[in-house]
């Protein structure tokens, strides 16, 4: 299947895909670094957004929320759950906005769908194009360089008399720009099993080298992949999340 194929064809999974996921407690961690570090504002824009509940749970916060996808089918379902707020279709590595925003967002690693570190800097000039002075990017991402191989997540929820199994990987060769993302989706009845399979191309960098992309318009925080608390990385792990403040 190409690239956005299962994420088109299965939309309507999507949730069930990332039913292990806590928007709320992600959506509370960013109000809070939006707090301590932005600029108070309450204009808010979630790229790649899918189907909206981080956007959800920022609206209870008293934000007027927007949303960005490549996918037309999971902005319907967004604009189902959030009937309030603002979507378009489009690309992150390309976009322009008539009003700036206090804070964008960009959670489940997708700023890694860039591709490359070209369209990873069109992204990143994008955004603080959008952004008002002092205004807040923060989104999670993964090192290349702590990636397993080894390593797959899987869980399985029941709905509608089916059991459904989801499952997802990185795959990083050791060199280059480039990582995988692997997903998967089974569907099990009585009757009959059906399996989905997908890999995308995602850009690969360490932090390191995502830091020094961002230098230029931003200053540069990086905490550990916590929502409970706000702890600096520790250097040890290949999981964080990067808040970064408009120059």
């Amino acid at each position: 299947m190409s690239n956005n194929a299962l994420y088109t064809d299965l939309s309507g999974y999507y949730d069930l895909m990332c039913a292990d996921i806590n928007y709320q407690a992600q959506s509370n961690s960013t109000h809070r670094l939006q707090q301590i570090f932005g600029n108070s504002g309450q204009r808010h824009l979630d790229l790649a957004c899918g189907t909206g509940p981080h956007i959800y749970y920022l609206i209870k916060d008293g934000y007027q929320c927007s949303g960005l996808d490549i996918n037309q089918p999971m902005l319907d379902l967004a604009k189902q759950r959030c009937p309030d707020a603002q979507f378009e279709l489009g690309n992150m590595c390309d976009f322009e906005v008539t009003k700036p925003y206090d804070l964008i967002t960009c959670f489940l690693y997708s700023i890694h769908y860039s591709g490359d570190i070209q369209n990873l800097k069109n992204c990143i000039q994008s955004v603080h194009k959008a952004l008002n002075n002092g205004g807040v990017f923060c989104f999670n991402s993964v090192d290349k360089n702590y990636i397993d191989n080894s390593l797959f997540a899987k869980h399985s929820v029941i709905h509608e008399n089916s059991k459904l199994s989801f499952g997802s990987s990185w795959y990083y060769r050791g060199e280059g720009e480039k990582q995988t993302l692997k997903l998967s989706i089974e569907k099990k009845t009585t009757e009959e099993t059906q399996r989905w399979t997908d890999e995308h191309s995602m850009v690969a960098l360490s932090f390191d080298e995502l830091k020094t992309l961002l230098i230029p318009y931003f200053d540069v925080h990086i905490f550990e992949h916590e929502h409970d608390k706000i702890t600096a990385w520790d250097k040890a792990s290949g999981n964080a999340i990067f808040l970064c403040v408009k120059r």
